[in-house]
């Protein structure tokens, strides 16, 4: 009997009573086969469906597999499984488990989630977008659709209390769970050896000190290929090397997963995907890497990026706990023991590192345009989901205020990422959806056809391969294709321009040395020079890896035409009239067509008349901002005035960067009318223009109430700084502001000003905000340092009282 067998009735209780509840167990309970099978006879299911979330599709087809087995069935009739390549299910199917992914389409799709009664969120401590998204719509159709839906969040290691708050204080039941003991051992690893040859060498210590089969965790595809390439020489009947991870094919995948032969010993190299959810039959000895890959999008660059970062303190015993499922085992961590205490102890949610287009579009199409009413562990950046934001604009998915467009309504329903679906939408406009969906598998499934650099290879090579998983491939594909409304070719669209189409911010154009690019996006991206895609000069990328210096490298590619550019992406140009400096020294206006960074097209328009030239030094301020006009000081004082005053009265012009620009006819223009060039503008125009934005009536209270200078009874004292950190600011001796019994103030909401008091010798004093509590407290012990330091000047005992000057004191006194 599995651990979890103890708590299955709590379980049951639980769910018979609350709709939402949160089970912890930890690995190898049981959890994930027994719970579903326990709950198909619970009266409140009334004959609906059971759905399992798995964070990946091997597990999901393994766990169903698995709980058919225990059924004495084959997967599809009791339990089947769906995820985005393979659907195995039947009229008969109670128990569905599915990927996180296929259930976030499903409940947009049906918000009531019809004939569904529960839901079960398994391993939800990794954290995925997916979990997190459908989570919190399940959660919002439960309050506002299905109070008997129930749902049920499992895991090994989960933020127990965190969780159940964010379920209303959901009950959690616990099972402590059962795993035979496990030894660990630090071997050790040089910081300078390669990750590869530290695994190969403690998989032969470990084949040396120990018996069983071995699961080896790395954090990438290439390290298992070279810590299999080290390993080879080992292999025998007696010994069998199996890698595992996502990209290989599913025969490969239950090679690796299945027993190994009677007298046979397995060595299994795995990623991440081997950490929960999979039993690989056999295992007691583990050795762990301690790296994981995971993505971290950059929402400057609009690129995800493949990081590899030690993994957490919750994962390295997960991986740890492989090692004890069936008997003692043995785990050999390749770091020192006290580097254990140094890691973090989960990994971080993915919402908190991921490319948010898709949750974005997502959300629009379930109609929430807050974030704020939706059950979310932790809300998503501001930045990246503002640029996920601007994308789906950009195609087209989202209207001015946010709202789902047509074009968006229709990507949402094709089950790619928003990109990929734009683009297999147009190539469905444009009569060859089929090609655009197999570039769509190729960009979303990493390793087919091959790793050439250039797509229409890699595409051919797709269209030879014989495998089960290209098959799986080509048959996905011929869905995507159906769901963006064609299926066969017809217009034949070149792959460079579906690329371009999904990707137009990394259109590339040649630029300095062969295999040298520049992106639409302004980055530089390089090719080798020997590659046959660097002898072309513009290039559409779909793919870019870690590079030299501030490039990337371009993994997958297609060449674009030149000629068309202009045309195809018109809707993404620009036209920028330039002013030039002639050779003879005349200025002449040359039109510059640009897509983002790079220069599509240029044109020489000849001297400029009078509109053409304000118009040019116009786009000079537009691209070079505000700051490149000659601002005075005058003129600067007087927006860093305008500024105070409008912060607390909105009555008073916005002199911010935006509001001038958007007003920049009625107070630029003019003056750009009158000059050659921006080094024309004379400052005291600038001022006299900003003054012109002031309301008549509001001139006179513009010195009452936030003076240019501040004036003391010795004289005008000194220039105020209105931008300055904490509130307006003078500096000012000390000495001049004798006899003053009350603080300055400024602004109409009488602001206090801050004074910086200074020595004879315009050294720093004390700064205050109130001048009689300074006179009264601690002006004593400046008294005392500052008749040390300055004798000649007075320091009197009562300044409140005493005459202010900055002179010395008259001889003799």
């Amino acid at each position: 009997m599995l651990p979890i067998h103890e708590v299955l009735e709590p379980l049951k209780a639980a769910l018979a009573a609350r709709n939402a509840v949160v089970l912890s167990a930890p690995p190898g309970a049981g959890k994930t086969t027994v719970v579903p099978l326990a709950l198909l006879d619970q009266p409140w299911l009334d004959g609906r469906k059971v759905l399992v979330l798995e964070p990946r599709r091997l597990a999901a087809r393994a766990a169903a597999e698995r709980m058919a087995q225990t059924l004495g069935e084959p997967a599809g009739q009791t339990v089947g499984y769906r995820t985005r390549a393979q659907t195995k299910v039947s009229a008969a199917t109670r128990i569905e488990v599915i990927t996180e992914g296929v259930f976030t389409r499903m409940i947009l799709s049906d918000p009531g989630l019809e004939g569904i009664g529960a839901v079960l969120f398994d391993e939800f401590h990794e954290r995925s977008l997916d979990a997190d998204l459908g989570l919190a719509l399940a959660r919002e159709a439960q309050g506002l659709l299905r109070d008997d839906l129930r749902l049920l969040v499992m895991s090994a290691t989960l933020d127990q209390v965190g969780i159940a708050a964010l379920l209303d204080d959901a009950p959690v039941i616990e099972s402590q769970g059962r795993m035979f003991p496990v030894e660990t051992r630090y071997p050790g690893r040089n910081p300078a050896e390669r990750i590869e040859d530290a695994v190969a060498r403690a998989v032969r210590l470990a084949l040396s000190e120990e018996t069983g089969s071995m699961l080896v965790f790395l954090p990438g595809q290439g390290e298992i290929r070279r810590v299999h390439e080290r390993l080879a020489p080992l292999e025998n009947d007696r010994l069998i090397l199996a890698p595992l991870y996502g990209a290989l094919d599913r025969r490969d995948q239950d090679r690796a997963i299945e027993p190994a032969p009677e007298g046979v010993r397995k060595i299994v190299l795995a990623t991440a995907i081997a950490e929960t959810s999979l039993t690989i039959q056999g295992v007691r000895v583990v050795i762990d890497a301690g790296l994981s890959r995971v993505p971290r999008f950059d929402p400057a660059s609009g690129l995800s990026r493949l990081a590899t970062v030690p993994v957490s303190r919750s994962s390295a015993d997960q991986r740890r706990g492989r090692a004890g499922r069936t008997e003692p085992g043995v785990c050999y961590r390749l770091w020192d023991a006290e580097q254990t205490r140094g890691l973090a102890p989960h990994q971080r949610p993915e919402i908190l590192e991921a490319d948010l287009t898709g949750f974005a579009l997502d959300l629009a199409r379930w109609g929430a345009r807050s974030l704020e009413d939706l059950a979310l562990l932790d809300p998503p950046p501001a930045g990246a989901f503002a640029e996920a934001r601007a994308v789906l604009t950009r195609l087209g998915a989202l209207d001015e205020v946010g709202g789902l467009t047509p074009h968006g309504e229709r990507i949402a329903a094709i089950p790619l990422s928003p990109r990929l679906a734009h683009m297999a939408a147009f190539g469905a406009d444009e009569g060859d959806a089929l090609t655009a969906a197999r570039v769509a598998a190729l960009l979303s499934e990493a390793g087919l056809g091959g790793d050439d650099a250039d797509l229409g290879e890699r595409l051919r090579r797709l269209e030879r391969d014989g495998s089960s998983r290209a098959k799986d491939a080509r048959a996905l594909a011929d869905r995507w294709a159906k769901a963006a409304g064609g299926g066969r070719r017809g217009g034949e669209v070149s792959p460079g321009r579906l690329l371009a189409e999904a990707f137009p911010d990394r259109i590339a154009k040649a630029r300095g040395k062969p295999g040298e690019y520049q992106l639409a996006s302004g980055r530089g991206a390089f090719v080798e020079p020997t590659d046959a895609l660097a002898r072309h000069t513009w290039l559409a990328v779909g793919e870019l890896g870690g590079g030299r210096d501030a490039r990337d490298r371009i993994r997958l590619a297609a060449p674009l035409d030149g000629e068309t550019i202009a045309e195809d992406f018109a809707r993404l140009l620009s036209v920028e009239d330039r002013l030039i400096a002639a050779p003879s020294g005349r200025r002449e206006v040359r039109r510059v067509t640009r897509l983002g960074a790079l220069t599509v097209a240029e044109a020489n328009l000849g001297a400029p008349d009078r509109a053409t030239l304000t118009a040019a030094l116009m786009g000079e301020v537009a691209r070079s901002g505000l700051d490149s006009l000659p601002w005075g000081e005058a003129a600067r004082s007087l927006r860093s005035r305008l500024a105070f005053l409008r912060a607390r009265d909105d009555s008073w012009p916005d002199v911010s960067d935006d509001a001038l620009w958007a007003a920049r006819e009625a107070w630029l223009a003019p003056l750009l009318d009158q000059v050659s060039s921006l080094k024309g503008v004379q400052a005291g125009a600038l001022h006299d223009a900003l003054r012109g934005l002031i309301p008549w009536d509001l001139h006179r209270r513009i010195e009452a109430e936030a003076p240019e200078r501040f004036t003391t009874r010795w004289g005008p004292g000194a220039a105020i700084d209105y931008a300055a950190e904490g509130g307006p600011r003078v500096e000012v001796r000390v000495q001049e502001l004798f006899g003053m019994k009350t603080h300055p103030v400024v602004g109409g909401d009488r602001t206090p000003l801050t004074l910086a008091l200074l020595s004879p010798a315009r050294r720093p004093i004390q700064v205050t905000k109130d001048l009689p509590g300074f006179w009264a407290g601690s002006w004593a012990d400046v008294r005392a340092d500052m008749r040390g330091r300055y004798p000649k000047h007075p320091w009197p005992e009562d300044p409140a009282n005493a005459d202010p000057t900055n002179r010395v004191k008259p001889r003799g006194t």
